[in-house]
């Protein structure tokens, strides 16, 4: 009798081609008459944008086309959503600010994206981005996890008072508190999740073909599941997502960071439809390191009260979480929600209070990255 049932083992039929080097990735597919996009990313971790200079980039060899912050917020769809927003412990809600496409008048983070060029070859259009002038006028830092809410400390955003975006939490209290006053032993522990970057086998990319008759959208990329990404850029293109089609070829590792949708996918895609014609973008390891969301970046106090047979009676645990410039799509949720699933592991916990400060920072957005939030929680136990 053949085996079935759950857990039995499902041959894999993928390795062949891939070790033969016959696999086909994002860079891999060439569209005809496809032109070819360059970001002009900022140098700058926190700086107001005083002019941009494009004439000469759009003089150009091989340039179609040189889109700044103001061209592109004039469409309406600049911002890209936050999709879990955290409430706060008194049931506010928090202050999301969300990553914009191309930034107007102020950029936040190294990498954060100013303008792009497309053009008729990628190194004419790395050329041209080269010449886009942006003058900046710097303005003080925040980059400290730790420190980051305290006060004093330089705004991310002016409205976002302490760079607190989100002051949530689990539990309660008042029986916490109640179990530590019968304790017999109290363990406490401070941990550093460092941050991380991703380094995907093939970076991201994406090459976009709008059908002007019949005002759809096609979008190829490396991405971790399309549908996601669907109502994304009906949105940021302001058309029906029943136009928007998500193509997903071979991913070449992603671990999470390739679930989300990013601004240059939007760049893409407007420039398709603004030129009539499909164009392409594909990520360069340097501005890939500045520009896919990152991982982790908490700072951790925990207690742990215990009786005098080392029963386990309560657990507090505080969090202070880097959410980087801008709040990501899932980016709120991966230290909150996401980390409380696992936070008692295997452990009879009976009473537990979890709050976790988000704190915004002039650096990268912080999402979802191998384990989203579950590893941070099982190191912390473990420990």
């Amino acid at each position: 009798m053949a085996k079935f049932g759950v857990g039995q083992p499902v041959r894999r039929v993928e390795d062949q081609r891939f070790i033969t080097g016959a696999g086909r990735y994002t860079d891999d597919i060439d569209l005809d008459g496809q032109a070819y996009i360059a970001v002009v990313r900022s140098p700058e971790a926190h700086a107001r944008i005083t002019s941009i200079e494009v004439e000469a980039a759009k003089a150009a060899p091989g340039v179609l086309a040189v889109v700044t912050g103001a061209e592109y917020a004039a469409t309406g769809g600049n911002a890209l959503p936050c999709g879990i927003p955290m409430e706060n412990r008194d049931g506010s809600k928090g202050k999301n600010r969300l990553r914009p496409v191309l930034c107007t008048e102020r950029v936040r983070h190294v990498g954060d994206n100013v303008a792009f060029v497309v053009a008729e070859t990628p190194s004419q259009a790395k050329d041209a981005a080269e010449l886009v002038a942006v003058d900046y006028q710097s303005l003080d830092v925040v980059a400290d996890t730790e420190t980051a809410a305290e006060p004093g400390r330089p705004l991310v955003h002016d409205d976002v008072p302490n760079n607190l975006s989100f002051d949530w939490e689990y539990g309660d209290r008042a029986s916490v508190d109640a179990a530590f006053a019968k304790t017999a032993h109290i363990a406490r522990l401070r941990l550093v999740n460092n941050r991380l970057v991703a380094n995907a086998i093939e970076p991201r990319a994406a090459i976009a073909d709008f059908d002007a008759a019949a005002g759809t959208i096609t979008l190829r990329t490396c991405t971790q599941g399309g549908w996601l990404l669907t109502d994304i850029l009906a949105g940021t293109l302001k058309i029906d997502s029943s136009k928007v089609r998500i193509l997903t070829p071979d991913v070449g590792g992603g671990f999470g960071m390739k679930a989300f949708f990013y601004p240059e996918y939007a760049m893409a895609a407007w420039a398709s439809r603004l030129l009539g014609r499909p164009v392409k973008w594909t990520g360069e390891r340097s501005e890939t390191f500045l520009a896919d969301v990152m991982g982790r970046d908490h700072v951790t106090e925990a207690e742990l009260a215990l009786d005098a047979d080392h029963r386990i009676l309560g657990m507090k645990v505080e969090t202070t979480a880097n959410m980087g410039a801008y709040s990501s799509l899932f980016g709120p949720f991966i230290p909150t929600g996401a980390a409380l699933k696992v936070l008692p592991g295997v452990y009879d916990v009976k009473h537990l209070v979890y709050r976790v400060r988000g704190v915004l920072t002039n650096t990268t957005p912080v999402d979802a990255y191998r384990g989203a939030g579950r590893p941070e929680s099982i190191y912390l136990m473990e420990r």
